[in-house]
């Protein structure tokens, strides 16, 4: 039989380190989206969009870029369909 190790013995070797830019559920979703986006230069401002904007808006911005075969700046694109998206939800009568 194969020498089993302890599970403990082989997460030792491994040198797990916390991810310290992601201690909460906003901060790995806006860092998500720079990488989406590929623009880690304004991760900060993705992190504070997901923190503070309705998820929904976001996530349909992001899949308006991601889907756009011409997109040379995603970030931008990406501002501009939020700003949209925003102005759309205000003119929805009710809300």
């Amino acid at each position: 039989m194969a020498n089993i190790k302890k599970i403990s013995d082989i997460l030792n070797k491994r040198s797990l380190k916390r991810d310290y830019r992601r201690s909460h559920e906003f901060q790995a979703y806006g860092n998500q989206l720079a990488e989406d986006l590929n623009d880690p230069k304004h991760r900060s401002l993705y992190i504070k969009l997901a923190k503070e904007e309705d998820r929904n808006l976001l996530e349909t911005a992001r899949e308006a870029v991601l889907s756009s075969p011409k997109a040379t700046t995603k970030g931008r694109l990406f501002m501009w369909k939020l700003g949209e998206l925003k102005k759309e939800k205000k003119k929805e009568p009710g809300t």
